[in-house]
């Protein structure tokens, strides 16, 4: 009998490039798609559209599943403090709802969350899984709150759950589907000719994920017994905001321009976040295929 995998939230970003990973590298699994949109933006069968915000739609998702990946939410930092009814509803709510529809089905499948570098308070060094947190953001208490609904639901109904913690994924197999993260919003600058503007003397700190690496080790996480019911950060690379700067401007021949940083970017700047992925690596023994400069050097020149 095929195993069953549930994408809540499919016309995302990471899930976009999960389903073309799961499609192109794992055999005998067959793909329910679910989202709010009309139709799968890259045109799978399996797919239905729902409302992860309406009780009665969400009564539609099977979850009778093996694995259920949660991608729904909304991102952002500032446009939180503006818009928190909805960063609310699609980032606490919408998951609330998907659990109680789990309970009420009495599934039995993990549910593979991702989380963000944004719920760490950023500090020189590696961040492991237990590190200090701090919220500076909506966006950042939503995610948090999510980990810990997934924990009480868990000691409550016995819910199976695995999140993955990620910090700056870049890159996409899918043409269009943008993480509109930090990397393409320079690479997206660089191919227009245009400079690179970073805030401060872009020192910062931060953990860049290839996309297939990041769809891998939560794949291979989510099918590992040893990964169940806890916390994990994704690894990458170590790079500083002005080295990966340094390297697109220099590949495209535009200059990268220092200002200062503006009131409230700076009141919601995390500082250093890098990962120390030793948790997750020492379960999945996943070697990580692209670099940050293999990926630029592939990157078509406009």
């Amino acid at each position: 009998m095929k195993k069953k995998i549930c994408i809540i939230g499919a016309n995302s970003y990471i899930a976009r490039n999960m389903v073309y990973v799961l499609n192109n590298r794992y055999a005998g699994y067959d793909i329910l798609l679910y989202d709010y949109q009309d139709s799968f933006a890259d045109g799978a069968s399996g797919y239905k559209k729902i409302n992860v915000l309406c009780t009665e739609s969400i009564q539609e998702i099977d979850l009778d599943v093996d694995l259920v990946f949660v991608f729904t939410g909304k991102t952002g930092t500032a446009v939180g403090f503006d818009e928190y009814e909805s960063f609310i509803d699609l980032n606490e709510k919408a998951l609330l709802n998907i659990l109680s529809e789990y309970h009420r089905q009495k599934s039995k499948a993990k549910i593979i969350y991702p989380s963000t570098r944004l719920v760490y308070k950023g500090l020189a060094g590696q961040l492991k899984e237990d590190s200090e947190k701090e919220f500076k953001t909506i966006y950042a208490v939503n995610k948090y709150a999510s980990e810990q609904y997934l924990k009480i639901y868990s000691s409550a109904y016995g819910v199976r759950y695995c999140i993955f913690r990620a910090c700056v994924p870049y890159g996409s197999f899918i043409h269009g589907a943008s993480s509109y993260g930090t990397a393409e919003f320079m690479l997206g600058r660089a191919q227009k000719g245009e400079e690179i503007v970073l805030f401060g003397d872009g020192s910062a700190r931060r953990t860049l994920t290839y996309i297939e690496d990041l769809c891998e080790s939560m794949i291979l996480g989510a099918l590992s017994t040893s990964c169940e019911n806890d916390v994990f950060n994704i690894g990458g690379e170590d790079y500083s905001l002005n080295e990966m700067a340094s390297l697109i401007a220099d590949k495209y021949g535009v200059p990268v321009k220092y200002e200062d940083w503006p009131e409230m970017a700076l009141k919601v700047e995390s500082g250093d976040t890098v990962f120390d992925s030793g948790k997750l690596d020492g379960i999945i023994k996943y070697n990580r295929n692209m670099t940050f400069k293999d990926w630029l050097r592939i990157s078509p020149k406009l």
